[in-house]
């Protein structure tokens, strides 16, 4: 494994621009059941905590049975593992994970995607090829901002520690936990303001990412 300071990203809102698959399955969902689409800026604020949590949200606000959650969940990741192929990558990711590769720069993944999606994800818009460790929703018995995951990717890279690239509070909140840098995704899924969030830098385009590594990891 190189010595190089590794780099683990998120995945929802950092490198794949998902609110509007996730979006479509929700309301795919609510309609199936004759209620009416809620706004893709709602759904935006359900994401983040995984699936159950996620659906516990949507339940709320589109007034589906809570007594058929279980139904709805397998419904849902169902619908949504389907619309998954379509996802696209923000601009200029697929380049900066490729030249932080040629760095010889360890790359991993910490969502709370459960692994099923996050498969096709990968595989669909071709990060599979590119990350050397892959920590899902699933992994382990629990999820961000929980530190476990994020650390359990930074042993799996070989390293105690480095950088961790996401876009909203439960990232922020997980590196805080990790005790390790945080970089902010300026144009992610979240709630909450950017100046709320405790962050060591902010990237509002991906193609700076290599060169500012450079800098900071010399």
């Amino acid at each position: 494994m190189s010595k190089r300071t590794p780099v683990v990203f998120d995945l929802d809102g950092t490198l794949i621009d998902s609110l509007p698959n996730i979006a479509e399955a929700a309301n795919t969902l609510l309609a199936e059941h004759a209620l009416p689409p809620l706004p893709s800026t709602t759904i935006a604020s359900f994401v983040g905590l995984g699936e159950q949590v996620f659906l516990d949200k949507l339940i709320v606000a589109g007034g589906l049975e809570v007594d058929a959650k279980n139904a709805l969940l397998q419904r849902f990741m169902a619908l949504y593992k389907e619309v998954s192929a379509n996802t696209v990558l923000f601009e200029g990711v697929l380049d900066a994970l490729q030249r932080l590769r040629e760095m010889g720069v360890p790359l991993g993944l910490c969502t709370n995607k459960p692994g099923g999606p996050t498969e096709v994800v990968l595989r669909a818009t071709g990060l599979d090829a590119l990350l050397d460790v892959v920590v899902a929703g699933d992994t382990l018995p629990v999820r961000k901002p929980d530190p476990a995951p994020l650390l359990r990717a930074f042993a799996d890279l070989g390293a105690e520690t480095g950088l961790y690239v996401g876009d909203n509070d439960v990232d922020a909140q997980t590196a805080q936990n990790a005790k390790v840098p945080f970089a902010l995704y300026a144009h992610g899924i979240r709630t909450s303001p950017i100046g709320s969030l405790k962050h060591d830098l902010l990237i509002e385009d991906f193609s700076v990412l290599p060169a500012t590594y450079s800098k900071i990891f010399a």
